[in-house]
Formats: structure tokens, C-alpha cells, sequence
């Protein structure tokens, strides 16, 4: 957001829009790199990884809605601790987030929905903003565009090797080890400084993704963002909030 649109917003629409930022780059970062655990099986008979990306990436193309939960492990650099909400491929979006401010944890409900963003803390009811307010830092939309969004990232990723079959929650997946360069996150993740090396898991079956993390940060202020996709193409209604 460049300063003349600062001065131009409440200092509560400010740090809501620095809130929505962090949510929707954990959500865009972390569906490109992943960890889990499992068995793994012998690499030698395993799918090569190009090949299970390309699939990832076309069964991405068409997913509609979905589900995330996102969690934190060490002291990765960002402000939100976790999250878990549901996305629409329009770009609507409903759940809560939990962000560290100051040292303390505080809990945020967000509804984004048609033009307008909804959002309240603990107390008080909902405040508003304007979806073009929250355009000027990312518009949520390209995280299910298949022209934009994950589709393309992993379509981008470079140099992938599938490493194990696992488990993740009741499906079966490959697990694939991946990177991505700065260029490729940057129109997906607003002011991202350097590109990434991770691991995905997809869907055996699906092809779709299932799980990712990213490792983010250096020495004591580092750590990885996990977040989980399940509830793929389910019924999501998301409505602004009454009150």
C-alpha cells in the first residue's frame, strides 16, 4: 500500500489490511512446500516429480471451493500462529486467525465477501472495508485462479523429485520435494524478498494438494508454516456478517 493510500485509511483498517496480508501469504506460500510423516517407500518406482505436478497443477485448475487449516512450528517470521477458514474460487473467504501482536496472541474473525471485508477481534462487532482497499496489498482471488493462483505455482516449480508415499490424513499421497524461485511466488505473495525450497504432498488419486509447509527465516527467528487443504469442492456459503 503506498502512503498516499495509507493516510487515506483508519489505523484500524491499516492493521486489518497488514492482518488479511498475512493470511493470504501463509495461504499462497505454504500451498507451495510441505512436511509430514509417514512410511516412505523405495524412490526407484515412485512417479517422477514433474510429472505429479503437471497433474496437481490441472486438477488445481478446477477445484471450486476449499477448506484450510494453517499452524506454525518454532518462530517462523510472521505475525499469524494459525488459522483455518474456506476459500471460494471468487475469492470469498470466511474463518478466524490467530496473530501475534506485540508479544500476545489475538484472535481475529474475518468474512470477505462480494466488494467488502469484514472483520472484528474478541469484542465489539464487525468493522468493514472495501475489497479494493484490500486489493491495493492482495487480492485472494488468485489463490484458486487458474491462471494466477496455485495452478500456476506449481506448474513453475523447479527442479522436482517425488520422495515417499504417505499418509495424509486417510488419503494416500506422494510426497514431492520442490523450489521456488522469488520470481514465481512474487505475483502471489506481495513483497516476498527470496524463493523457496519445500516439499508438497497431492493426492494419489486426485492429483489435488493435500498438505504443504514452508521453512521461513534464519537461526532463532526461524521455523515452518504447515497448512492442511481438505473439503475439496464442497458446499460453501459465505454471507456478510449481521452484526
Amino acid at each position: 500500500m503506498n502512503g498516499s493510500a495509507r493516510r487515506g485509511l483508519p489505523l484500524t483498517t491499516i492493521r486489518a489490511v497488514r492482518i488479511l496480508r498475512a493470511l493470504v501469504l501463509l495461504l499462497l506460500c505454504t500451498a507451495a512446500a510441505c512436511s509430514g510423516s509417514g512410511d516412505a517407500s523405495g524412490t526407484a518406482a515412485l512417479p517422477a516429480g514433474q510429472e505429479l505436478l503437471a497433474k496437481a497443477a490441472e486438477a488445481m485448475k478446477s477445484v471450486k471451493t476449499v477448506g484450510f487449516t494453517i499452524t506454525t512450528e518454532g518462530k517462523p517470521p510472521v505475525q499469524v500462529r494459525s488459522a483455518d477458514g474456506e476459500l471460494t474460487r471468487e475469492g470469498d473467504a470466511k474463518g478466524k486467525i490467530q496473530i501475534e501482536i506485540l508479544g500476545a496472541l489475538q484472535e481475529l474473525e474475518f468474512v470477505l465477501v462480494g466488494d467488502n471485508v469484514h472483520f472484528k477481534g474478541p469484542t465489539g462487532g464487525y468493522q468493514k472495508m472495501t475489497r479494493e482497499q484490500l486489493a491495493q496489498v492482495y487480492d485472494p482471488s488468485a489463490i484458486l485462479d487458474p491462471d494466477r493462483g496455485v495452478a500456476k505455482l506449481l506448474s513453475s516449480a523447479a527442479n522436482p523429485k517425488t520422495e515417499a508415499e504417505e499418509k495424509v490424513g486417510s488419503a494416500d499421497a506422494y510426497r514431492i520435494a520442490l523450489s521456488l524461485s522469488q520470481e514465481a511466488l512474487a505475483p502471489l505473495v506481495p513483497g516476498i524478498q527470496q524463493g523457496s525450497d519445500g516439499q508438497v504432498w497431492v493426492d494419489k488419486a486426485a492429483g489435488r494438494l493435500l498438505k504443504a509447509s514452508l521453512p521461513l527465516g534464519q537461526g532463532d527467528a526461524s521455523g515452518t508454516v504447515v497448512v492442511t487443504f481438505a473439503d475439496y469442492d464442497a458446499p460453501v456459503t459465505i454471507t456478510a456478517p449481521t452484526g
